[in-house]
């Protein structure tokens, strides 16, 4: 595969942490329910912080999918552009956002931040230790996926659903 031309959709948050397990939890629905293209990698970011760095640096294009806070009822899906993700991000959307904040900086100053970078997520309901996802969450993780894929046929990538994966 060619870094020339290489998309990471990156999942984030710890599925430890309630709501916070979004960005995973989307990730391994589309992992197991899906079909993308090799020139797609699937990357479990979940709280890695700066070692996150070249994976970010190595991509074409970077779709982030993560809980995401903002003043919307819990379950609301959220979609960040790449102009909107640090100004946004400054004000701490999860509990593991200081770090990826400090990646995507760094990846902007060396000039290596993917200029098609795009984040999305549903807005979290509770992050404590020990919860399952919320209900609401729960209830819009499959539309979640949905506007992942999108995103990835947006950006021209084929993707089919994997045979006998019966999500709506």
């Amino acid at each position: 595969m060619s870094t020339a031309d290489r998309t990471v959709v990156m999942g984030l948050g710890n599925p430890l942490m309630g709501d916070d397990g979004i960005g995973l939890a989307a990730l391994e629905r589309l992992r197991d329910e899906w079909i993308v293209p090799d020139d797609v990698e699937l990357v479990d970011g979940g709280t890695w912080g700066m070692n996150l760095l070249p994976a970010v640096e190595d991509a074409t294009r970077l779709l982030l999918l993560d809980a995401i806070r903002t003043a919307e009822p819990a379950g609301t899906p959220v979609v960040l552009a790449h102009n909107q993700i640090p100004r946004l991000f400054a004000t701490k959307l999860s509990p593991h956002q200081i770090d990826l904040r400090e990646v995507l900086a760094l990846a902007e100053l060396r000039g290596k931040l993917p200029g098609e970078t795009v984040a999305m997520g549903l807005q979290p309901q509770e992050i404590a230790f020990g919860c399952p996802l919320s209900p609401p969450v729960e209830r819009n993780l499959d539309l979640l996926v949905l506007l992942a894929i999108g995103q990835l046929e947006k950006w021209g990538h084929k993707c089919a659903r994997e045979e006998g994966a019966l999500r709506a």
